[in-house]
């Protein structure tokens, strides 16, 4: 395994650490400052015409802000990721991790569930000092999951 690669998986781990632990710190850790996450309406919209934001571009304040409110108002019963593929481009400047995601959040109050269940792409790019995620599709299922 090359270097690049155990970076990704290292990024990829540390934001699964992030989620469990619901570290809002360590998850804005990973986030470059141009990241955008499109999200599909379901995790059934494979076709991106159907695809919108949540949140728009990476706005540290604004995304602390929403992270830490899903962490004080519910509760993670359980978040399985496991890391399928992991491609680096030939110029080592550029990467993807393909993940399989099952993130069950129950709300505190009103018990409902919000589960991200399917597989998600991360993009990366190497910056001078690190890797960091500049793009992530929102949860997809696939027949074969």
């Amino acid at each position: 395994m090359n270097e690049a690669v155990r970076e990704i998986e290292e990024i990829v781990n540390r934001e699964t650490r992030a989620w469990d632990t619901q570290d809002v710190e360590l998850l804005l850790s990973v986030f470059h400052p141009d990241m955008v996450w499109p999200w599909p309406p379901t995790a059934n919209n494979h076709d991106p015409l159907e695809w919108i934001f949540v949140l728009g571009k990476y706005n540290r304040k604004k995304w602390e802000e929403n992270w830490q409110q899903l962490f004080d108002t519910h509760y993670l019963k359980h978040n399985t990721r496991e890391i399928k593929k992991i491609v680096v481009t030939d110029e080592n400047d550029g990467a993807f991790a393909v993940v399989d995601i099952d993130t069950l959040w129950i709300h505190k109050e009103s018990g409902f569930e919000n589960h991200w269940k399917g597989r998600v792409c991360k993009v990366y790019t190497k910056m001078p000092e690190s890797w960091k995620l500049i793009m992530h599709t929102g949860v997809l299922e696939y027949n074969d999951l």
